[in-house]
């Protein structure tokens, strides 16, 4: 992990040797509380049943990419928490990519993402995010409405959460609701002994924040009357302010953050308090006060975070290291770190299904870019939520928050953003569990990609402390032979695999009879990085679902999505038709055809033999090694076993030459190669430019063998799916080739790419074809430099 802040220490005091609780507390959070959080953007924020859901993740540790994981599980969910889809993503420095294909029979409501690591199923599932996304169907009946009435409530929150008699004191007002919040609502603070003259009124900031400043008076009780614009209200209590305590004042500038700390009837007081401030469970700042005085006030400097934004975590404890008074704060709330993208050159028309480009500089420290294109009709409403909230914001917080990309815009008022926070705590740990030494219990550890448990049996005994062959084998590629030891409890372990191909274990024993039956053996393959069953709830949502209407209408962006998959439909009945154009022609030789395929000219010969396994029924299903079945197979081919007991062949007396894909080697290899994976083998006698030669071919691409056409699947091989390969984005909707004109190009994300390299060759550019209606387009870019600072462009081209 980079550590984005350094420590700063200020010390009025002599110090001593050993260390003391909250000491011990901090050592305990910087050792235990590494914690991970997820941002998952999403395409679109709604869609239509059919429609394919593009996502990318970004796995944060703290504010920087996380190196904790190289798994990320994403999740699909219908609203009665039943599982419809589930992906397992790759991370590549913090980042992975995925696709959810979605029914078109799937019922129209609020379906839900969730997106987590392995790792951080060890803490609060509160902190996984779970992204809501509304999908429609014409055909259901029910129709999603957003809800208009809102059953709200509020809180008060005092700054640093102490409320003192005689002490002006911040508070920030929250509304919290299941659904939607008022649009607008407004305060007033009132002694109940006098309710008609207020103390103080406010209004909101926004849908989730107000906040106002009042000075009790000792013997007084106060209360909040809140009014939203519908004309609904509720009244709160004050919490009863205190005699003695301690007041705490937060100031957030481009300077740094200023802190002021007043005591009232303090015995001793503020002589031995301590203040410390924390960046993500990590130690940025320490304060201790040594001498009599009833108030202190410092400046933290930005270089506690190097320039870099975030939350700060304010702690003060008294003199026997009890937490007194807590306050988080945002750093630099006016000044957002963020860097923008370098357009160099742009070539962006009106006019339908043209070829557009954006190119961005080559010489940018960002190398890999997230970018995403859609139609901008002006009709759009800002985004509720961003990258920017989700490092920021709402990653480390459980409550909800209503359109947090607000407090990162261009506009962003920063004191709606600090009354906010005073409303939150920092619940990612409790300070009294850690200052009494407890630590979380890590029951699932981090680590690089995927591991599993193979279990291999052998006339249904475990192979206990056993030599076992076990041949692996990537997709298509050349199988692999591996020699492993069981342990004492019968297991095999493969561990940090990274493939999103399917790999095929086959399992094999030494035995002495060489056309030995391998149905006396089984093997198993049980994942060891698992996904968690989800046991919380979904969070509401603003929409509720009705009886659908008879004429029943869908938002317009919901239409253009069922029109759009009306399109790929046609256009892929036209790949189908140019297909079987194709195939009709003279009809040729199976056999000579795959001898064709798969052989070079090196490797051809008239005076070969060729054995098919695509096309035909060799009967070999039940030998273990290609080279026992080839015995007699072919006029002059012999073999004769050597000293480790592997077959060697001879053509005429004459030792031959063995090739494996064209490529020399020896019996131990080919004995280790299933013969199902065979597609064809080759008995060449005399050829002028490799001699006497056995050339054996394995399958590729889609070939299957004929002779296991009709055969069960054997006992002793089992596959390791993997993580799930990304699908290709299509990038325009027709061509000129296309056989059934689309009337009405109607796609809404024009582009979408979550890895656009920046190469030494290739500059990064942004290529996409125009639907029929754009005039300008909405361009998101994302990207991390090697130090993980962020860009983030959302722009409007035209």
């Amino acid at each position: 992990m980079k550590n984005i802040f350094c420590v700063l220490l200020i010390s009025m005091v002599t110090p001593v040797l050993a260390q003391t609780k909250l000491e011990k507390a901090i050592t305990n959070l910087e050792n235990n509380y590494e914690q991970e959080k997820v941002y998952l953007l999403t395409d679109k924020s709604q869609y239509a049943a059919g429609d394919k859901i593009w996502f990318k993740s970004f796995v944060f540790d703290g504010y920087n990419r996380s190196a904790l994981s190289t798994t990320l599980f994403v999740e699909l969910y219908n609203s009665d928490k039943k599982l419809i889809d589930w992906k397992t993503v790759l991370l590549t420095n913090g980042e992975g990519s995925g696709d959810f294909q979605l029914k078109e029979d799937l019922p129209e409501q609020v379906y839900f993402v969730r997106a987590y690591t392995p790792y951080m199923t060890n803490f609060n599932e509160d902190f996984q995010i779970v992204k809501t996304l509304p999908v429609y169907n014409p055909n259901s009946t029910e129709s999603l409405v957003i809800a208009k009435n809102s059953d709200w409530s509020a809180k008060v929150f005092p700054e640093g959460g102490t409320f003192i008699n005689g002490m002006p004191t911040k508070f920030a007002v929250r509304l919290s609701a299941s659904s939607s919040l008022p649009e607008n609502w407004t305060g007033k603070i009132i002694d109940v002994q006098n309710p008609k003259t207020p103390v103080t009124t406010f209004k909101s900031f926004d849908k989730n924040v107000a906040s106002f400043t009042v000075t009790p008076a000792s013997g007084k009780k106060y209360q909040a009357v809140i009014q939203d614009n519908n004309g609904k209200s509720q009244t709160i209590d004050l919490p009863q302010a205190a005699d003695s305590g301690l007041n705490v004042e937060v100031h957030s500038s481009k300077e740094g953050i200023k802190y002021t700390l007043k005591g009232v009837n303090l015995k001793q007081q503020l002589q031995g308090y301590k203040i410390v401030g924390l960046i993500n469970n990590h130690l940025a700042y320490r304060a201790n006060i040594n001498h009599l005085t009833n108030e202190a006030s410092s400046l933290i400097p930005t270089k506690i975070s190097n320039g870099a934004n975030g939350v700060l975590q304010l702690a003060i404890f008294d003199e026997q290291d009890n937490l007194v008074a807590q306050r988080l704060c945002f750093i630099k709330p006016g000044d957002l770190k963020i860097e923008k993208a370098e357009i160099i050159a742009q070539s962006l028309k009106q006019t339908p299904r043209s070829f557009n480009s954006i190119d961005l500089s080559p010489e940018s420290y960002f190398k890999n870019y997230t970018v995403v294109v859609s139609e901008d009709d002006g009709t759009s409403t800002p985004e509720e939520e961003n990258i920017l909230s989700g490092l920021w914001l709402t990653g480390d917080f459980t409550s909800k928050i209503d359109s947090p990309a607000q407090y990162f815009s261009k506009n962003a008022n920063s004191e709606a953003l600090d009354a906010l926070l005073i409303s939150e705590n920092w619940k990612r740990f409790d300070w009294n569990s850690v200052l009494s030494g407890t630590a979380p219990v890590i029951k699932t550890q981090s680590q690089q990609y995927l591991s599993y448990r193979v279990k291999p049996i052998k006339n249904n005994a475990l192979l206990i402390n056993s030599d076992v062959n076990l041949v692996l084998q990537l997709g298509k590629n050349q199988p692999a032979f591996n020699q492993f030891k069981t342990d004492q409890n019968g297991y095999v372990y493969l561990n940090n695999l990274n493939n999103d191909e399917p790999v095929n274990v086959s399992l094999f024993v030494n035995s002495e009879n060489k056309e030995s039956s391998t149905d006396n053996l089984f093997v198993t393959v049980e994942p060891l990085v698992n996904p968690s069953e989800f046991k919380g709830n979904f969070p509401g949502t603003k929409y509720t679902l009705v009886k659908a209407a008879k004429n029943k209408t869908l938002p317009p962006a919901i239409s253009r999505a069922i029109n759009t998959q009306k399109n790929y439909k046609k256009t892929e009945g036209n790949d189908i038709q140019i297909q079987e154009v194709a195939l009709v022609g003279k009809k040729k030789d199976p056999k000579e055809e795959l001898d064709k395929q798969l052989s070079t000219g090196m490797f051809s010969s008239v005076n070969s033999t060729v054995f098919d396994f695509v096309n035909e029924d060799q009967h070999a299903s039940g030998y273990t090694n290609i080279l026992d079945w080839l015995q007699g197979k072919a006029a002059g081919l012999t073999f004769q076993r050597n000293n480790s007991g592997v077959n060697v062949p001879y053509i005429r007396g004459q030792q031959a030459k063995l090739y494996l894909d064209e490529v020399l080697t020896d019996g131990s290899m080919i004995s280790a190669l299933p013969v199902s994976n065979i597609a064809m083998v080759k008995i060449i006698k005399g050829s002028g430019l490799i001699g006497d030669a056995v050339a054996i071919y394995t399958m590729k691409g889609n070939m299957k063998s004929k002779s296991n056409e009709k055969e069960a699947p054997k006992n002793n091989s089992a596959i390791i799916k993997g993580y799930d390969k990304p699908s290709e984005f299509p990038i325009e909707m027709i061509d000129d080739d296309a056989l059934e004109k689309i009337e009405n190009d109607t796609r809404e994300t024009l582009y979408w790419n979550p890895n656009l390299f920046d190469s030494d060759y290739v500059p990064p550019r942004i290529k996409f074809f125009n639907n029929d209606s754009a005039k300008q387009y909405k361009v998101l870019i994302i990207s991390f430099d090697e130090d993980d600072h962020l860009l983030y462009d959302q722009q409007i081209l035209k």
